[in-house]
């Protein structure tokens, strides 16, 4: 039975201009006239990212304007899970492709905004507009000939001036162009930006015997009460000293444990470091002494209040400790008195 050949295929193929290669692949370039995104090679054929990048890329670039890009909304429609949609799009912000900005709504609300450019490049490198040529200057059209010739006249000599040539203009230094600046800023770090360094586990100003003792039951116990903290004997020796400073700013043993074990991530893969952190972060301060317990037991001071007092004659209010007249009735009386006498 002969194999059955597609004359579609190889009428384009017959089409196809040159020599075909004897192996590789075989272009056949058909005209988009709707539904077509371009996508440039320095994506398509970029040596850094991965497949799925590169994809996840297109599938952006191919979506309208606020359309949802979100992990869960690129994993309703494509085929790759949760996780390599996220590796994914950490390599495009990695190369520039992609860029979450947190912006802030005339409402106060702070908003992620994430944006997509198809070539991070000419970000980088704008392109600067290309100067145009002066143009001659069109020469002016000669008047034709008047069909009645002009009796001759003799022309007088015009005298010639020659130019001289002028004195060279000073260079003036040309500023170099100032560098633009980048469309957005982001101000999230990247994952690859540098972390901060840890803060050192908290040390108490004294380690007695009886405070090792205590955080050293307090480490081995732990376990008892949350099995996902089961700690070997290194990790105990080393979150020692964090235990004691705890105990010794009079924290009780059932508030540290709540601390440190209170909704642990899923899965727990390293409590030793979970407890170093909550340890050094969660540290409460130290109780006041005995001279600041004392400041709140003091009595404050109190400040008298002038009472308001109704005037004997007009029954306006004014302040006085005593009954009387007001300031008015009092100078209206003096000048009454002064008067009589």
């Amino acid at each position: 039975m002969d194999i059955q050949q597609n004359t579609a295929l190889t009428r384009a193929l017959a089409e196809v201009p040159g020599p075909l290669p004897t192996s590789g692949v075989i272009h056949i370039t058909l005209p988009h006239t709707d539904r077509f995104t371009v996508v440039g090679n320095h994506l398509a054929q970029h040596p850094d990212l991965s497949c799925t990048a590169v994809g996840i890329a297109v599938r952006i670039q191919s979506l309208p304007q606020g359309a949802k890009v979100g992990i869960k909304a690129l994993a309703a429609h494509c085929k790759e899970g949760e996780k390599r949609i996220a590796a994914a799009l950490r390599e495009l912000e990695a190369h520039g492709y992609l860029r979450r900005v947190r912006d802030r709504l005339p409402s106060g609300r702070i908003i992620t905004r994430t944006v997509f450019c198809n070539r991070p490049a000419a970000l980088l490198h704008p392109r600067r507009p290309a100067e145009v040529p002066p143009q001659p200057a069109k020469p002016e059209p000669t008047p034709a000939p008047a069909s009645v010739p002009a009796p001759m006249q003799k022309p007088t000599p015009v005298p010639v001036r020659i130019p001289t040539a002028a004195p060279p203009s000073p260079e003036v230094p040309v500023a170099p162009p100032a560098p633009s600046a980048p469309l957005f800023v982001p101000r999230v770090p990247p994952p690859t930006a540098p972390k901060a360094p840890r803060r050192p586990l908290p040390q108490p100003s004294g380690l007695t015997p009886e405070l090792d003792r205590a955080a050293t039951t307090f480490l081995s116990d732990l376990h008892r009460h949350a099995p996902q903290f089961t700690l070997s004997e290194d990790d105990v020796r080393r979150l020692v000293p964090g235990v004691a400073a705890w105990l010794e700013r009079a924290a009780r043993p059932d508030a540290i444990r709540r601390a440190l074990t209170d909704d642990p991530p899923h899965p727990l893969k390293h409590p030793a470091k979970l407890l170093a952190h909550r340890l050094t972060e969660l540290l409460p301060p130290a109780p006041p002494g005995v001279d600041a317990l004392a400041a709140l037991d003091r009595p404050r001071p109190r400040f008298t209040v002038t009472p308001f007092q109704t005037c004997e004659d007009c029954d306006r209010a004014f302040r006085s400790p005593t009954p009387g007249h007001c300031r008015d009735c009092r100078e209206t009386r003096a000048a009454y008195a002064q008067a009589a006498a």
